[in-house]
């Protein structure tokens, strides 16, 4: 799914343009004469992996339809510090209106794209997948796993709608790991994913034929004796704490996805300035 495909794609936009223009930009309307034209760069102050360069640019064509913004990068890109990430030039008010929307989403998207990358590189040829999951902030998910995605992740399900994942508190209410495969089975022909603990866990959930099997919280030693005793009869997702640090041994213990909730939910900003070079008028 491309980035302009997302679900409510246009509505994010007039929602994050509402809540800081509000009224309207009472410093710009006061000290920039309406007819006063800037041209400018956005560049990239920090080595980054880029996600959200079309957003920041329809941000800016939201607020200033007829500014000219000329991308010289793309999302998926690598960039050094100093990198020029696009050129702009339009009436001074309206582009100042719209740069902080358009640079803190820009900023947002990139940072988890160039945090997901740090985790792709550590795996690279292991066999092992990297997933990011459901942590996100509320109304920003679709952006942040296209986001993930732009770093070398592959989205998990997008939702409570689209995967079935039975989880500790439904096996405690279900009344086990068997009880509650079973009643997903009744239910839906999606395939069914379980979360397990322990090897006894793991042993119910092959015998329930679970199609994937999340193997939660496990050291290297503990995925490796469960990859073994799966024996290829399910696919396995190790999740719960990974790190940098860890997830080189993680996805080494041979499971097929390693899970980083921290990609959407703690990934730093990566700093982009948007700096104007020119008075024309």
């Amino acid at each position: 799914m491309s980035l302009k495909s997302t679900p409510d794609y246009g509505r994010l936009i007039e929602a994050a343009l509402a809540e800081d223009i509000g009224t309207g930009d009472v410093t710009s309307m006061a000290v920039i004469p309406p007819d006063l034209q800037f041209s400018g760069v956005m560049a990239a102050r920090e080595p980054m992996v880029l996600a959200g360069l079309e957003l920041a640019e329809d941000i800016f064509h939201r607020v200033v339809p007829q500014a000219s913004v000329t991308l010289r990068a793309k999302d998926g890109d690598k960039v050094e510090a100093g990198t020029v990430l696009a050129e702009l030039r339009g009436p001074a008010a309206g582009l100042l209106t719209a740069e902080r929307t358009a640079l803190n989403l820009l900023q947002h998207l990139s940072g988890i794209a160039t945090f997901t990358r740090r985790y792709a590189d550590a795996i690279q040829g292991s066999g092992c997948t990297l997933l990011d999951t459901r942590k996100t902030i509320p109304g920003l998910r679709q952006l942040a796993k296209y986001a993930s995605r732009m770093g070398g992740a592959r989205n998990h399900r997008m939702g409570l709608y689209d995967g079935v994942l039975i989880k500790d508190n439904h096996i405690a209410v279900r009344g086990g790991v068997a009880e509650a495969v079973k009643a997903a089975r009744a239910h839906t022909s999606l395939p069914v994913e379980v979360e397990c603990d322990t090897l006894l866990q793991v042993g119910e959930a092959i015998e329930a034929g679970a199609d994937i099997i999340l193997l939660d919280n496990m050291t290297p030693p503990q995925l490796k004796e469960c990859v073994a005793l799966i024996a290829g009869r399910a696919k396995t997702e190790a999740s719960g704490g990974v790190t940098l640090e860890t997830i080189a041994a993680i996805a080494a213990s041979g499971v097929d996805f390693v899970s980083v909730g921290r990609l959407t939910q703690s990934a730093p900003a990566v700093d982009i300035g948007m700096d104007w070079s020119s008075l024309d008028g």
